[in-house]
């Protein structure tokens, strides 16, 4: 059995891995929501929204630069993170690292208006309630 055999069938999209990370970015707001409310102190909760909005926004560029410069060198070549083992030489890990990279960088690029979101939602909450913090 052939490498090219081994290959999961249909290659990946573009558009199924830009949904997939959209998906998970959605998924990701509500989660840095719950995490935020465990540090208590609200200029810390404040710092903490800032410091991942941050992080995020430059995630998502440099993600997906190198992720839409991955694809185009692959030409066509997409393969699962399932298929890793299919991997012969050196440059052929560039087709399981392009959709991770673009998957990596939408999900990203939603995160960063969520958290940008949740922090003017924690500087406008009023004090002594749960959003503003101690």
């Amino acid at each position: 059995m052939s490498a090219e055999d081994q290959i999961t069938q249909p290659l990946l999209r573009f558009r199924d891995v830009v949904a997939r990370g959209a998906l998970y970015g959605l998924a990701a707001v509500p989660l840095l929501g719950v995490a935020s409310l465990f540090v208590a102190d609200h200029h810390d909760r404040m710092t903490f929204l800032a410091v991942v909005a941050g992080f995020a926004a430059s995630l998502a560029g440099t993600a997906i630069l190198f992720g839409l410069f991955f694809w185009w060198a692959c030409g066509g070549d997409i393969r699962r993170c399932r298929d890793w083992r299919t991997i012969k030489g050196q440059s052929d890990s560039l087709t399981v690292a392009a959709p991770v990279m673009v998957r990596l960088g939408v999900l990203a690029l939603v995160l960063f208006p969520g958290a940008v979101g949740l922090y003017h939602l924690v500087d406008g909450a009023g004090y002594g309630t749960l959003l503003y913090g101690d």
